[in-house]
């Protein structure tokens, strides 16, 4: 199997948004579950948002077409959109939303992640 190289900031960008999801499960194996953590409003729910907020800012930032290929360009914009509601409270954040982000779409992300990140080895 051959190495692809791809822009070197943007492989920081994929190994940053992978760090916060390992951040998002840890939170939530912390609290035993999704909902646990969001519904403790003092912790769990903050660490999340941020989370959330960092992986559509980062997620957004990417320029390698090679690399944006391996994503659905929906998925990009609506974690772009996730962080914007999230840091403009939008009508309040809506966490059966969020919840099912996490639960849903976080895992394709992060096997996504993880395939780019074997392939540049």
């Amino acid at each position: 199997m051959s190495c692809i190289v791809y822009k070197q900031s943007d492989i920081a960008r994929l190994e940053f948004v992978l760090s916060m999801i390992e951040n998002i499960q840890t939170i939530t194996r912390r609290h035993e579950g999704i909902v646990a953590a969001l519904n403790d409003e003092s912790e769990g729910q903050l660490a999340l948002l941020m989370c959330l907020e960092q992986i559509g800012e980062t997620l957004k930032k990417l320029q390698t077409p090679e690399i944006l290929e391996h994503f659905d360009r929906a998925d990009i914009k609506g974690a772009y959109d996730v962080r914007l509601f999230i840091v403009h409270d939008y009508e309040g954040v809506n966490l059966a939303l969020i919840e099912r982000i996490i639960r849903e779409k976080i895992p394709v992300f992060k096997e996504t992640i993880l395939s780019i990140l074997e392939k540049n080895r």
